[in-house]
């Protein structure tokens, strides 16, 4: 593993120092820019990309990418990131009793998780948002900050490092130069839904700032069922010149969720606003909390050469009783060095991107009986420790002007330590597990004209397992790395009434890791599967089908089963139906007023075992959206959610063996619903 990341490093700046830039200006020094003095709108700095550079940007990946324009979502209620990513082509979200925590999953990674997610790589302004040992929290994300979302479906995410069968989520953060002096939102529905924010930006000088504090609270549609959250997200910048520029980054998040639990079908059906029995008599909840400084150091040392150095640190705390009360305190850090380089190599159009990452983090893992709510005596205790360092490069170049080669790698190596500081009965649960590998990638893309392209790549990828797989269950999981070997045929298609994002991907997979529970919901620890498949269509599509009207959907086909498995033969991986789309279709009567129905359709449910012998039910949802602004200022929303009041399920556990039976493994969605809301926001 040294021999190969120092070859993979001298390789990389090899082709870094090789590459022949040329300025548009006909090279040569950079001239130094004159004195600008700000009045009123500040000129926006080169190192801040817009909206518009980022889906160019994203379109010359050789794969599947989407970009999500916060201010699309911000037209209806944006509490969760299942408001914010529904509609992201590629995306497979589903909603857990309202709350932030979601099944989120791209090409079937992490399916089994609908809390602590895992299987995609979260970031924020290209930073890392996971924890050290590849986990993440739906909490750590505030929709209502950011500006936009990058989405890199898959291989794709090697443009900053990930590896994962899933890819990478990019939260854009908004600054002094392109968000509003000031924003106020609030939001207000059913089921007690209240949620608002504040947002502060500016530019002075060579400075610029943001801050945006949000707050929402909401008794929610089932009992015992309360949300509250509070989030502020600020960052503030600083260029000490034309060339280089600093920014630091600050979070603080506060959160505190009940936790309804899981019903029967026949009890979803007859009641769907219950609480699980075991969750009331437990005073089951999730209480987290939050502490992140990040920073980042950009120098573009001539056009079309950057060179960025993240660092960021995070302190997370966790009280969550649930059939134990655990009791987690976290501090996490990490360092990223990004080096992109475009210009030209043999004379022809050339583009590198090449980096590091390293990432630390330490756990204290407290465990509790669960008394009532309340802790109890001490059950175990360990501490906990994740590295991980990683080199990654990729090279495109432009064989003709049409033809574009892409060729890339990733090399991981990875530790898992946890020492058992409570040993009980003489068994002692310790374990030290190591991973490592390299992720290779090749990808091909062939410009039709300037607006639509079709694209392939091959890749491998790798995930090593987090401490939810290693110490999930009774005992001591050791669980091996996840790797899969992924084929990619897309077409990205941009016309003036028509949009078209379609891919067709194939995965075979070594070594799932599946986290399996008994059919009473008792986790039974992680396994690796032999091999299974995971196969699809991801479509998205927007099209003006006249000047006041537009159709836009989100279509996903998931073929995800066992391949041969021992246990499981080729039946389906639970967690996940086959078919769903989401459409919407908006008429704009004036500019000032839009109305915009739209629909969630599940022909057939997913199997909640991997014995497929029970199957969640489909569903279909309508809903409207109507809107507009009142004036350059002012905007408004109402947003009316599952119009027919259906009972339906809105996501399912993911357990081994069902025995057919009927158990307590739905989540029930949300009834019908309205909410309102309110934005002030001057230009």
């Amino acid at each position: 593993m040294p021999v190969v990341t120092a070859r993979l490093a001298l390789l990389s700046i090899a082709i870094g120092l090789a590459l022949p830039l040329h300025a548009q200006d006909g090279g040569g020094d950079a001239q130094t820019l004159p004195r600008i003095e700000v009045h009123g709108v500040a000129q926006r700095p080169d190192t801040v990309d817009d909206i518009e550079r980022a889906k160019r940007r994203l379109d010359e990946r050789p794969g599947a990418t989407a970009l999500v324009d916060a201010q699309r979502y911000r037209e209806g209620r944006a509490g969760t990131l299942a408001d914010a990513l529904s509609f992201a082509p590629g995306v497979f979200v589903q909603p857990r009793f309202g709350a932030d925590e979601a099944r989120l999953s791209i090409r079937g990674s992490g399916l089994q998780r609908t809390f602590h997610g895992r299987g995609l790589e979260l970031l924020q302004d290209g930073s890392p948002l996971n924890l050290a040992d590849g986990g993440y929290d739906f909490q750590a994300v505030e929709p209502l900050s950011a500006r936009y979302i990058e989405v890199y479906r898959g291989a794709n995410a090697l443009e900053y490092g990930a590896a994962t069968l899933g890819g990478a989520i990019n939260f854009v953060s908004p600054t002094g130069y392109d968000a509003a002096p000031l924003t106020l939102r609030a939001e207000t529905g059913s089921d007690g839904y209240r949620r608002g924010q504040v947002a502060l930006a500016g530019v002075s000088g060579r400075a610029d700032g943001m801050l945006s504090l949000s707050g929402g609270r909401q008794d929610g549609y089932r009992d015992h069922a309360q949300q509250e959250n509070y989030r502020l997200f600020g960052n503030a910048g600083w260029r000490f010149n034309e060339r280089l520029d600093a920014r630091l980054y600050l979070t603080h998040i506060d959160t505190r969720s009940q936790l309804p639990g899981n019903l029967t079908l026949d009890e979803a059906r007859r009641d769907p606003r219950l609480a699980a029995p075991g969750n009331l008599a437990l005073d089951q909840r999730r209480d987290y909390r939050l502490d992140r400084l990040g920073a980042r150091l950009a120098w573009t040392p001539s056009p079309g050469r950057s060179l960025t150095v993240s660092a960021y640190y995070a302190d997370k705390a966790l009280d969550h009783p649930i059939f134990q009360v655990l009791r987690q305190r976290s501090q996490d850090y990490g360092l990223d060095l990004r080096w992109r380089a475009e210009g030209t190599l043999a004379g022809h159009r050339n583009l590198f991107v090449a980096g590091l990452g390293w990432a630390r983090g330490d756990t204290d893992d407290d465990r509790y009986f669960n008394l009532g709510g309340h802790a109890g005596a001490r059950s175990n205790r360990f501490d906990q420790r994740a590295r991980n360092r990683r080199l990654y490069l990729e090279n495109q170049t432009w064989l003709d002007p049409r033809w574009v080669l892409a060729l890339g790698a990733q090399a991981i190596d990875a530790q898992r330590r946890s020492r058992d500081r409570y040993i009980t009965g003489g068994r002692d649960e310790s374990f030290d597990a190591d991973y490592e590998g390299i992720s290779p990638k090749l990808g091909l893309r062939y410009l039709i004209d300037e607006r639509a392209q079709i694209y392939a790549n091959l890749s491998r990828s790798l995930e090593p397992p987090s401490f939810g797989e290693l110490t999930g269950g009774p005992g001591v999981s050791q669980v091996d790395r996840q790797r899969a070997t992924s084929a990619e045929l897309g077409l990205r298609l941009q016309r003036e009434t028509l949009s078209l994002d379609a891919s067709l991907y194939r995965a075979r997979i070594d070594g799932e890791l599946l986290a399996l529970n008994d059919a009473d919901g008792n986790p039974l620890g992680t396994v690796n599967a032999d091999r299974s498949l995971h196969q699809g269509l991801e479509l998205g599509l927007g099209w003006r089908m006249a000047p006041a009207w537009r159709l836009s959907a989100n279509y996903l086909y998931n073929d995800f089963r066992f391949d041969h498995d021992a246990v499981y033969g080729d039946k389906r991986l639970a967690g996940v139906p086959r078919q769903q789309l989401r459409a919407q279709l908006r008429w704009t009567a004036h500019e000032r007023v839009y109305l915009e129905p739209n629909l969630e359709w599940v022909p057939r449910g997913g199997y909640i075992d991997h014995a497929n012998s029970v199957r969640a039910p489909g569903y279909t949802l309508l809903g409207l959206r109507l809107g507009g602004q009142i004036d350059e200022a002012w905007r408004w929303f109402l947003d009316a959610r599952n119009l027919q009041d259906r009972r339906w399920i809105a996501s399912a556990n993911v357990i081994a063996d069902a025995r057919g039976l009927d158990g307590r493994n739905y989540l029930p969605g949300d009834g019908r619903s309205f909410y309102v809301g309110l934005e002030w926001r001057p230009q």
